[in-house]
């Protein structure tokens, strides 16, 4: 009888042409066991039963229960009437025998079923979406997020850096976006985002309403965990990531948006397509003209004044006064103007400053605030040294008298009679 590499050797080289005698002198078979072999199919044996088979109308109709069943569940269940073979051996043969059926639901998520292309007419719609970098993964070490927004059409799109997600920031890089792609599509496409879609409710909320009422749009919220609907904006993400933020050479938030935003120009809006370049079929877009000034949206943030007096907002520093140190203070600007206040603790304006663009890098400091500072720092200056850590200070007189008021008992030490007295006493006792 010949082996499997045997039996495939002699097909091959017959089929090369090779005779019978050839044949069995290259592999030193007989020659009718040659001829045997090539003159019909060699005969194979039947595939052994299954261990399941007992069982598989139970397992046909667990499956029909729940197509979704733990492995590890319906092993127990088995053994107790009475399978005897491992857990291994279960799941080897319901991949082999292919009992488990398909969750075609579930497999469509994954992604892995057929899709096809939407169409989106020129001008239609933009997709939004938050590229989330946490802060290991940001060289100035503190968390970003970048809004981006994807023209559907051409591909185009733009991203800004913001601080965080609030609906204030949202509004603010929405406008920013869409005056560097020159106006606005008919449809906003979001995910279901908090400061858009109210998770209570799954409803637009009243903030994201009036903002698209401004711009006069429309906001399509993708249905639950169908990222695919907005595929454009995602693989925009997945590009800026890959191709720009691995390799971007910054040192913070400011650098960041510069390196974004020059990227964005000399790398990808040159993307060749079909009809052009991504940048010129972006630009003849039919786009909505933006209204003369963004959403009135504000800007609530938090922040620790830090010990020479100033308060980090946007990428920059703004003065407060110095009593205002080590304390929590609230930064508030509204889009569009020119004026930001940070608030007290009590609710009180402690500053106000004009605001300097993002990223900037730069300290304002106003003159009063940097006299208070002066006059600060000179008050607590001093010569001496540092007070030591373990010197021997027991209660003083003044403590020791409130020791007896407080507890009503002398607090001194006893008084110790000396021995030349005692023995002068004693003396005096013997006479």
């Amino acid at each position: 009888m010949l082996t499997e590499e045997d039996d495939v050797e002699i097909h091959a080289l017959s089929a090369r042409g090779w005779s019978v005698s050839a044949i069995s002198r290259h592999t030193g078979r007989d020659r009718k066991t040659v001829r045997a072999y090539l003159a019909k199919p060699r005969p194979t044996r039947a595939p052994a039963l299954s261990c399941l088979e007992p069982y598989r109308a139970y397992i046909v109709a667990r499956f029909e229960d729940d197509r979704h069943l733990e492995a590890t569940v319906l092993h127990r269940e088995l053994v107790e009437a009475g399978f005897a073979r491992a857990y291994t051996t279960l799941v080897g043969e319901l991949r082999r025998l292919e009992l488990r059926p398909v969750c075609l639901v579930c497999a469509h998520r994954c992604g892995d079923q057929v899709t096809t292309e939407i169409d989106h007419p020129p001008g239609e719609e933009i997709q939004w979406d938050w590229l989330e970098l946490a802060a290991a993964d940001t060289p100035w070490g503190e968390p970003a997020d970048v809004l981006v927004g994807a023209l559907s059409h051409s591909g185009r799109f733009r991203g800004v850096f913001c601080e965080q997600m609030t609906f204030g920031h949202l509004a603010g890089a929405m406008h920013e976006i869409l005056v560097a792609l020159g106006g606005t599509p008919r449809v906003w496409r979001t995910d279901r985002m908090a400061t858009v879609v109210s998770p209570q409710t799954g409803r637009i909320t009243p903030d994201a309403a009036a903002l698209a009422k401004h711009y006069a749009t429309q906001i399509a919220v993708c249905p639950a965990r169908r990222a695919q609907r907005k595929g454009v904006v995602e693989a925009a993400i997945k590009y800026l990531t890959r191709s720009w933020w691995r390799t971007a050479a910054v040192a913070n938030m400011g650098d960041a948006q510069r390196s974004l935003d020059a990227w964005s120009v000399r790398v990808a809006d040159p993307r060749k397509r079909p009809l052009g370049t991504v940048g010129e079929i972006g630009a003849g877009e039919p786009l909505l003209a933006l209204p003369a000034a963004a959403y009135p949206a504000q800007i609530i943030v938090e922040r620790k004044v830090s010990r020479a007096a100033l308060t980090a907002f946007e990428g920059n520093q703004y003065s407060v006064p110095a009593v205002h140190v080590g304390k929590t203070v609230t930064v508030t600007w509204r889009i569009s103007e020119p004026m930001l206040q940070i608030v007290g603790a009590h609710g009180e304006i402690v500053a106000e400053h004009r605001r300097i663009p993002a990223g900037a890098g730069q300290t304002v400091r106003s003159a009063e605030h940097a006299a208070l500072l002066e006059a600060a720092v000179l008050a607590a200056f001093t010569t001496k040294d540092a007070c030591r850590r373990k010197p021997n200070l027991p209660p003083g007189d003044t403590a020791l008298a409130e020791l007896v008021r407080l507890r009503g008992v002398d607090a001194r030490p006893a008084e110790v009679i000396s021995l030349a007295d005692y023995a002068t006493l004693a003396e005096a006792a013997g006479r």
